[in-house]
């Protein structure tokens, strides 16, 4: 007997907090019942456990995909007022996959996608400590002291930072701007321009150039790639699964 919503991450049609979700919004049912309560345990042999009336058991095989998220695209699978999604660019995908973890409206770059929600919340998981990299333009000349903050830990409206890897790549004067290099392991919301914007400096435009070690090399903005079993395997051993 396991965890409804465990069984529904394991079979890849969500996250568990996605899967959460879709419990207590009534889209689930064991045996021809609706359940809204997240204890709620099924036998994964024997129960007929659907999602919006469809069965889970023939769950779609794994599949990974690594895309160049261009701005202007919402990272979920869907958006209630309409907007453009990232499955979007994926449209030759049949399988259902999920974004692993978000990049906002206006960030671009590196974005996973799968149904395999088991190594989807490993990834995400804090223990894991997942390194994501980001190039940020931001406005003015952050001084050595302030990217200090960074590297040390800052403190947000929802607690302090783990320690940040920060680089200056590259001083633009003529426009006021500044270049540099992010990597974090961590995954709040906004995180990378909220963090500029405690040391007073705007965050113009951000990329993400790499996670887990993948890059976006030989992947043009818009378009994607399936991952390689090495790739897949590698993941795997990031994460213990």
């Amino acid at each position: 007997m396991e965890r409804l919503q465990k069984i529904l991450s394991q079979a890849g049609i969500a996250s568990r907090r996605a899967a959460e979700k879709m419990i207590l919004d009534g889209r689930v049912a064991v045996d021809g019942q609706l359940v809204t309560e997240l204890g709620t345990r099924a036998d994964t042999e024997s129960a007929d456990i659907t999602v919006d009336g469809k069965s889970i058991r023939k769950a779609e095989k794994h599949v990974y995909y690594l895309l160049n998220k261009p701005k202007g695209y919402l990272s979920t699978a869907k958006d209630d007022r309409g907007r453009q999604t990232v499955l979007e660019l994926l449209s030759d995908v049949r399988e259902r996959v999920y974004p692993v973890g978000r990049l906002d409206n206006n960030t671009e770059g590196l974005l996973l996608l799968t149904n395999d929600g088991e190594l989807m919340n490993a990834l995400l998981h804090p223990k894991s400590k997942v390194y994501k990299t980001y190039i940020a333009r931001v406005k003015g000349t952050p001084r050595e002291e302030s990217l200090d903050m960074l590297r040390q830990g800052i403190g947000l409206s929802d607690g302090m930072t783990a320690p940040a890897k920060v680089r200056i790549l590259e001083l633009d004067a003529a426009r006021g701007m500044t270049k540099l290099e992010v990597s974090i392991h961590e995954g709040r919301n906004r995180q990378v321009r909220r963090m500029f914007e405690a040391i007073g400096h705007r965050v113009e435009a951000l990329k993400r150039i790499e996670f887990a070690g993948l890059t976006l090399s030989g992947v043009q903005r818009g378009q994607y790639r399936a991952l390689t079993k090495d790739e897949i395997d590698y993941l795997g051993s990031l994460t213990g699964k």
